[in-house]
């Protein structure tokens, strides 16, 4: 909009998205034509910014606050004869084209028929954890690696067309990637992640509270399990992923983490002696498990936890079978140390586990999966990476940035540097309207920007005024680093958690800063496999008190049924207690959640920050404001002051609630009581 409004004949324009597929361009002016504009906005942006439709009209419809009106714009014509002969969307796909839509549309789950070779894969329902999946397949059908190609260049150019360019370049230059392989070790040092875990746990927290249970709640909805069959398959998948089952112990002569496999698995059982009445009943066991600082035992290998909870309904109903079969309201609680897995690893655990039960697999020893590339495998292939340009790159990151400084948040307590954290939680979740959420992945296509990036925008933007105008902004974001095809399917902790530092500049309009984290987080892509502990050493700090590891931020995107579950025809679904069991590992962690599964509140952020220098009421004021600025930049809700993102300073975006704006104008304007009619007559 932006670049139009720079033509002096433009008055006012909205550009809009169409059919997930077009953007349309309605400008108000009596002195233009569709051709100028086009070959103008041509020189000016990049191709997939580029509107495919211009509407002239003399006067954009308004609404009763005086904002265009945009239920009230005309409909625009797609027939060919509407778009301009410039776009390629036209231009039949040659075969290289025809392979790589077929790709995409493996990736989306979608038919071919409404996408071209210009279209934005962000257009058509692509979000940043699938276009890492697309990345993947392309990695495997070409045979390159990230080193080769890395993930950047396709985010920045997303269409089949240009794709195929950047392809053919692998194809030309026939550079083959290096394939990882098993290695047959039972030992081995343990991985970066592992011993970021395994520190972590050991220096910032109290050894009374554990904080790395990630626990799974299923239970039954219709139909019963075999308790006989469900144990068979979960040594099945203890057998096949050894991770497991793999102990970790640190050893003191030599000062390195260890990692052995162990035999465990033909010993595992399932714990079942606890029921429930109630969902509260389940509530608590649930929170106690989470906090459990006994639940497993890295050091003798069990890092993974099953346990029957039975409802006592279903318990007197069946009480002769009670200890064969899981029946209707019993719950499958299963857990895994973060040590040895991560959220990625849970859909491989349970389409193992799924696997197994339904066709009664036995675990056998010396099977084909003794050639498959294992956790402990990849923990020694990732300590053979050539970390030369990226330990440049991380140190240009942090360069002159004050290590020491904290965010000035506005905490309710502050914390001694040496204490232990208790990992008691304060927490507070927002859901927004299907209305913002879409406007908000609209911004993101339009922008070109993955939901991640926006979210990230959206973050950097709110601390900067809630910090009162600190510009120099550093906060730690997850990443999946699972980089290597090879990767893809294996269990385990690859999770790394990296510095993100921008500056901003307090004269940047929304847009802007949007368009600078964009270039931050393509900058980094090619270098987020490097450990924190380098970045950490390479300063000559530890990781017990580092500033921006306490201010974190990640998004997640839920694209099927993954809460859903079915074993032999009996049907399982997620139980969620998230917020009654939440532990904080970080002081301040903001967590934007995309479920495109739901018909309503699609779009979602949960702010979880640590009890022990936030009360609950804090946390809770904290994101009325951020849902509060959220919706200044995605609502068109009459009641709401939209901002311009193309041209309000973010520096003059507000949080202030508009029931205190209300409270400090009746504060001004009140009249009060005992105020009586006063004033000066004059007659003449």
């Amino acid at each position: 909009e932006r670049c139009l409004l720079n033509i002096t004949s433009i008055s006012a324009c909205v550009v809009m998205k169409w059919d997930d597929d077009y953007l349309v361009a309605y400008v108000q002016s009596s002195a233009t034509n569709e051709q100028e504009l086009h070959e103008h906005c041509q020189s000016h942006l990049p191709p997939h910014m580029v509107p495919s439709i211009f509407i002239i009209l003399d006067k954009l419809p308004l609404n009763q606050n005086g904002k265009v009106d945009r239920k009230q714009l005309p409909s625009p014509d797609f027939s060919s004869s509407t778009l301009l002969s410039s776009d390629k969307s036209d231009t039949p796909l040659n075969q290289f084209e025809e392979r790589i839509l077929t790709i995409w549309c493996q990736v989306l789950h979608c038919n071919e028929n409404h996408i071209s070779r210009t279209t934005s894969f962000f257009s058509v329902g692509g979000h940043s954890l699938l276009f890492i999946e697309l990345y993947h397949h392309y990695q495997s059908v070409f045979n390159f690696d990230a080193h080769t190609l890395s993930i950047a260049p396709f985010l920045q150019q997303p269409t089949i067309f240009q794709h195929s360019q950047l392809l053919q370049t692998v194809i030309i230059n026939n550079v083959k990637a290096t394939q990882w392989h098993t290695l047959n070790i039972n030992e081995g040092i343990a991985s970066f992640a592992q011993e970021r875990i395994f520190l972590d746990e050991q220096v910032r927290f109290s050894s009374d509270t554990a904080i790395y249970n990630e626990l799974s709640t299923l239970q039954i909805v219709q139909g019963s399990l075999s308790l006989t069959r469900l144990l068979q398959a979960f040594r099945y998948v203890l057998n096949k992923h050894k991770i497991l089952r793999t102990s970790l112990i640190f050893n003191d002569d030599d000062g390195f983490l260890k990692q052995c496999i162990t035999n465990m698995h033909k010993t595992f059982t399932i714990t079942m002696n606890q029921t429930f009445e109630n969902d509260n009943e389940l509530r608590n066991i649930i929170y106690q498990r989470s906090i459990n600082p006994t639940l497993f035992d890295l050091s003798t290998g069990h890092v993974f936890y099953a346990e029957i909870l039975k409802h006592q309904t279903s318990l007197n109903e069946n009480e002769n079978n009670s200890n064969e079969f899981i029946i209707n309201s019993d719950v499958l609680l299963i857990a895994f140390h973060h040590v040895a897995s991560d959220r990625a690893s849970f859909p491989i655990f349970f389409n193992d586990l799924c696997f197994a039960y339904n066709t009664n697999a036995i675990a056998i020893e010396d099977d084909d999966d003794d050639e498959l590339l294992q956790y402990i495998d990849y923990s020694i292939h990732e300590r053979l990476i050539d970390m030369t340009t990226s330990r440049e790159f991380w140190y240009l990151q942090l360069e002159e940035y004050n290590l020491e400084s904290r965010l000035s948040l506005p905490v309710d307590r502050h914390r001694v540097s040496n204490d232990h954290r208790s990992g008691s939680a304060s927490v507070t979740q927002i859901s927004f309207d299907n209305e913002i959420s879409q406007s908000f992945l609209d911004y993101a296509s339009i922008h070109h920007v993955t939901p991640f990036q926006l979210g990230l925008s959206v973050l950097y933007a709110f601390l900067f005024k809630l910090a009162h105008g600190e510009n120099d902004l550093c906060i730690s974001c997850l990443n999946a680093n699972r980089h290597k095809i090879e990767v893809q399917n294996i269990i385990g902790m690859f999770v790394s958690i990296l510095p993100y530092r921008i500056e901003i500049d307090p004269r940047w309009s929304f847009d802007d800063l949007v368009k600078y984290v964009r270039e931050k987080c393509l900058s980094i892509l090619e270098y987020s496999h490097y450990p924190l502990q380098h970045i950490l050493a390479n300063l000559h700090i530890d990781q017990s008190n580092i500033s921006f590891l306490e201010t974190v931020y990640d998004f997640i995107t839920i694209s099927s049924h993954s809460d859903e579950l079915s074993l032999d025809g009996t049907s399982v679904k997620q139980v969620s207690f998230e917020q009654s069991s939440e532990v904080a590992k970080f002081d301040f962690m903001l967590m934007f959640g995309y479920n495109s599964m739901l018909e309503n509140n699609r779009l979602s952020f949960r702010l979880t920050c640590s009890h022990d220098l936030f009360d609950e009421s804090t946390v809770t004021n904290i994101g009325r404001r951020l849902e509060y600025y959220f919706q200044q930049l995605f609502s068109s809700n009459k009641t709401i002051s939209r901002v311009d993102t193309g041209v309000t300073c973010v520096s003059k975006i507000d949080l202030i609630l508009r029931e205190e704006t209300q409270e400090m104008e009746d504060a001004i304007f009140c009249r009060q009581s005992h105020i009586i009619n006063e004033g000066m007559f004059i007659y003449t």
